[in-house]
């Protein structure tokens, strides 16, 4: 997934003295660690390099972190083919245009509801919550909830009653 925008509202706050900080959901956290004790694999894919970054992957035991890297896509194949995942495996989180070619590769895109027009044009699904604000945490539970539901049984067609 994306950092900036996703887990993050997008804002980036500079500090008069030096370096900067950002908001991070607890919520998104606890689904990110849900997830690992599960065993599913995540990364972040940034195009921007930040410390407070590096520290929150660090603390959330993220095992893949690039920034400053602009080639979503490239990143998130070469990762899943080192993974030996197919992109029909991977799910993607993004809200700008420079998540829009990843959007597309992975099996499934997902784009807060805050994201740009191209995201959202480009994901399959759009969590309810907003981004930096419980939108991966939505996207975790539902990963998880999948992961543990039972193989669907064949569909029989149920009459609907009519009313009298």
């Amino acid at each position: 997934m994306d950092v900036d925008g996703v887990l993050t509202d997008g804002t980036v706050l500079i500090l008069s003295a030096g370096g900067e900080g950002k908001s991070f959901s607890i919520l998104d956290g606890h689904g990110l660690r849900l997830l690992e004790r599960a065993g599913v694999v995540t990364a972040w894919i940034s195009g921007r390099a930040s410390e407070a970054t590096t520290r929150r992957a660090r603390e959330l035991r993220i095992p893949h972190v690039f920034q400053g890297r602009l080639d979503k896509r490239e990143v998130l194949a070469d990762l899943s083919g080192r993974l030996g995942l197919a992109s029909a495996n991977c799910a993607y989180i993004g809200d700008d245009e420079i998540d829009v070619e990843a959007l597309r590769w992975a099996g499934i895109g997902i784009a807060p509801a805050t994201a740009m027009p191209a995201a959202l044009a480009a994901a399959a699904y759009v969590p309810k919550r907003p981004a930096g604000q419980g939108a991966v945490r939505e996207v975790c539970d539902l990963i998880l909830a999948a992961r543990l539901a039972p193989p669907s049984a064949p569909s029989r067609r149920v009459p609907t009653p009519r009313a009298r």
